[in-house]
């Protein structure tokens, strides 16, 4: 079922249910450019401006209800693409339709609302000068999610969901573990009650035996607030029990999309492959003798003709140089590679 909110856009009533037939966010020829600020040295010989390409033409969907990993090489564009989705960048080209109707380049608060991020690191989005009372009781307010009668019992709701003792409101963020503070962020986050949450590498700055408690936080988050998630990593382990589908970036631009298990048994794209053979064995005393992926990346001010990823690519050929492969779905499984279906 679907109803018409008050801006205008349609809410989908998912229950936990991936609606695959209309997606809830559709990203179309998305493109973020960044031009590089030139010294003064570099004005007077009159040097031209670079161009930083982070995303470069992505075209990906977001269905309501489901978990959907992004994943790939730090510089790949992620985070660049989360900020896009989040309202926090103005992208250079493409659109953004959300439930139905394209999201304007500024946002009304109504709009932004429905979109929340979750930041890699918490201590830098956390104001030190706050309490955890103050800091989602301020969101609270300024947005006036609920009436000021029931602001300490949302804060409390809040503080529940995300699993913190009520001794931690007057803590502030320097008396606070890693994985607290998360759990603060995430909870300012829910304060808005959002329908899409983004969480860009939520665990990477946390000690290893806490990413699991924040992960399994947010797989039941999930589940029992209807959210749709988009979840970011850099390591393709951490998106195995957590999402259904995943999308490979690299170099700016998705190159593999596919349900996880599809994604893990029969990856379809030079890279996704080499990002697979890169995770670590969980058997005592085994190691990989295969490389992950060789070389570096070409930087992001170059993008090189043809497939991007043909310097790195152990099956380059010279079509790689001239031609460059376009987004094939075949059975539900999508691979930018002009060997994907025919090269094992």
């Amino acid at each position: 079922m679907h109803s018409l909110g008050a801006d205008g856009y349609n809410t989908a009533s998912v229950d936990g249910v991936m609606n695959q037939a209309v997606p809830l966010l559709r990203i179309s020829g998305l493109q973020m450019e960044f031009v590089s600020s030139t010294s003064l040295l570099s004005r007077l010989v009159r040097r031209r401006n670079e161009t930083l390409v982070a995303i470069d033409g992505v075209d990906l969907d977001v269905f309501a209800g489901e978990a959907l990993g992004i994943v790939g090489e730090s510089g790949s564009g992620k985070s660049t693409l989360a900020r896009c989705i989040a309202g926090l960048y103005e992208p250079t080209a493409g659109t953004l339709v959300y439930a139905g109707k394209v999201l304007p380049r500024r946002r009304p608060a109504s709009l932004r609302r429905r979109i929340q991020i979750v930041f890699q690191d918490p201590y830098a989005s956390l104001n030190p000068r706050m309490t955890v009372e103050q800091t989602v009781k301020e969101i609270l307010g300024v947005h006036n999610v609920v009436p000021r009668q029931r602001r300490e019992a949302r804060f409390r709701e809040l503080m529940d969901l995300v699993r913190l003792g009520p001794e931690l409101a007057s803590a502030y963020p320097r008396q606070l573990s890693g994985g607290q503070r998360q759990r603060v962020s995430i909870a300012r986050a829910l304060a808005l009650e959002p329908e899409l949450l983004i969480a860009d590498e939520p665990v990477s700055a946390l000690d290893v035996s806490v990413q699991a408690s924040i992960l399994n936080l947010l797989a039941d988050l999930r589940q029992q607030l209807g959210l749709t998630l988009v979840f970011i990593a850099h390591d393709l382990s951490v998106v195995h029990h957590l999402c259904g589908r995943v999308a490979v970036m690299y170099l700016g631009r998705v190159v593999e999309v596919a349900e996880v298990g599809a994604l893990f048994d029969d990856p379809r794209h030079p890279y996704t492959q080499g990002l697979l053979r890169s995770i670590p064995s969980l058997v005592h005393g085994e190691q990989s003798s295969e490389v992950g992926v060789a070389g570096d990346p070409p930087s992001p001010f170059a993008i090189p003709s043809g497939c991007r990823f043909r310097s790195r690519c152990p099956i380059a050929q010279p079509l790689c140089m001239e031609e460059d492969p376009a987004l094939e779905v075949v059975d539900g499984h999508a691979a930018a590679c002009h060997f994907a279906w025919t090269v094992r």
